[in-house]
């Protein structure tokens, strides 16, 4: 006869506790430590496809690269079909990278990519009917630097020479100065008022390829130095559609009637001077404006809004564009190689926008732009007229600017100011170029 016996609920736990226990004592492995899994060695699997690349030399063309990949005459041809939905293919240039792709162990291509421009790249795939294509943006990444330097001896060297900027492609540098350039547009010139001795710090946000060039870049805050009078500038997009501007510390608009040079970073050959000596004529008459000197074919800017009183050639001046602005303001801009084709006579043009080249048509000696500014029809100094601001930032956005100007001060903030700077300086910590700098890459 069998019988059953109930042990209490709390005995059970006890039991289990001590089993449990002693499983523990007797098993060393568990008890002392974790056993090792072991390291794998490493399988390398062969990439699914194979690719070729091909760059595009002088007098090739894109069909020839494509007779060279084993690809039928028809084949040909539906592939050059399809490419042209997308782009010309008589208006590839050298150099053109022609990326082949084949399914390994398969002599059929399978796709072609073709880099149009650093930004796109038109990839056409076979399909049940032929070949489709599509075009493909190149991808970017997005990061935040942060620079500070003093400038020893001239803002190019500065930068551009700048030995701790060198991942970044030489023409990146000077990108950078363009971008400072058009923050403090308004308040200097920087062909001839930046002076050594002058500081900046500056945080800016960049797009990357993955060739590591710079697709588009932006300056978050900045800061200035010049002549020891710091000049502020800090990003500020009021309407939230990616057309924003910069505003200093108390929320005052950078902006004004006129941007100071209609040139970007060149040198000033000649300044408004009423008893300047001649170079050509050799006698002493007035030069009612500002030369800069840039190579033939540089954009000029229009320095303001307005509209085109004269669009041609007059005498001395040689190819010339007349702008009537507003409160009683005219520019002039000369020696022009060419105009752009959308200015015209009577029509309207806007603060940045191109109007035409440097050249050296009329009474010039060499390529430069003659420039001038008058005032109720008088003749006035570009460099040192005085120019009305914008609008500041309205009360209904200034809770969102607090925000926006705190966090990106602060990032300014964490970089030395000019008096460490000027003292990293003068203790020997410039570089060869002449500057001393301190980059942080986020």
């Amino acid at each position: 006869m069998s019988r059953r016996v109930q042990i209490p609920a709390g005995a059970v736990l006890g039991i289990s506790a001590l089993l449990g226990l002693g499983f523990i004592a007797f098993n060393p492995v568990l008890s002392d430590s974790t056993p090792e899994a072991g390291v794998l060695e490493p399988l390398h699997a062969a990439a699914a496809e194979e690719v070729r690349v091909e760059t595009l030399d002088r007098g090739q063309t894109f069909g020839g690269i494509l007779a060279q990949a084993d690809l039928s005459p028809s084949e040909q041809h539906s592939l050059l079909l399809a490419f042209r939905e997308q782009a010309n293919p008589a208006r590839m240039r050298d150099g053109t990278e022609i990326t082949l792709r084949w399914i390994r162990g398969a002599e059929t291509v399978r796709g072609v990519d073709v880099a149009i421009n650093p930004d796109e790249l038109v990839r056409l795939e076979r399909d049940d009917f032929g070949w489709r294509s599509a075009t493909v943006e190149t991808p970017v990444w997005v990061d935040t630097m942060k620079v500070a330097g003093v400038i020893e001896r001239d803002l190019w060297s500065a930068v551009v020479m700048n030995p701790e900027l060198a991942e970044m492609p030489r023409g990146d540098r000077a990108r950078v100065i363009d971008l400072m350039d058009r923050v403090f547009q308004w308040q200097l010139d920087f062909s001839r008022q930046i002076q050594s001795g002058d500081a900046y710090r500056l945080v800016f946000e960049r797009e990357v390829r993955p060739d590591g060039t710079m697709r588009t870049g932006r300056i978050l805050a900045a800061e200035l130095v010049n002549r020891d009078q710091p000049l502020y500038a800090v990003w500020f997009d009021l309407h939230d559609d990616g057309q924003g501007g910069y505003y200093d510390l108390e929320g005052e608009s950078l902006r004004r009637a006129f941007i100071r040079a209609p040139l970007e970073y060149r040198r000033i050959s000649s300044v408004f001077n009423m008893n300047r000596l001649h170079p050509i004529y050799g006698d002493r008459r007035p030069h009612i404006g500002v030369d800069y000197a840039a190579p033939t074919g540089t954009p000029v800017m229009a320095t303001s809004d307005g509209v085109v009183t004269h669009r041609g050639v007059r005498g001395g001046y040689g190819n010339l564009i007349e702008v009537r602005h507003a409160n009683g303001f005219m520019t002039r801009y000369a020696h022009l190689n060419g105009f752009a084709s959308s200015v015209r006579a009577g029509g309207r043009v806007s603060q940045g926008q191109v109007i035409g080249y440097v050249g050296m048509t009329g009474t010039a000696t060499g390529p430069h732009l003659h420039y001038e500014m008058h005032r109720h029809s008088q003749p006035v100094d570009p460099l040192n007229v005085d120019i009305p601001a914008g609008d500041p930032i309205p009360d209904d956005a200034r809770d969102r600017w607090e925000a926006e100007f705190g966090v990106r001060y602060a990032m300014l903030e964490t970089l030395p100011g000019a008096p460490e700077l000027r003292r990293a300086a003068a203790d020997g910590e410039q570089n060869a170029a002449g500057t001393s700098l301190l980059v942080v890459d986020d």
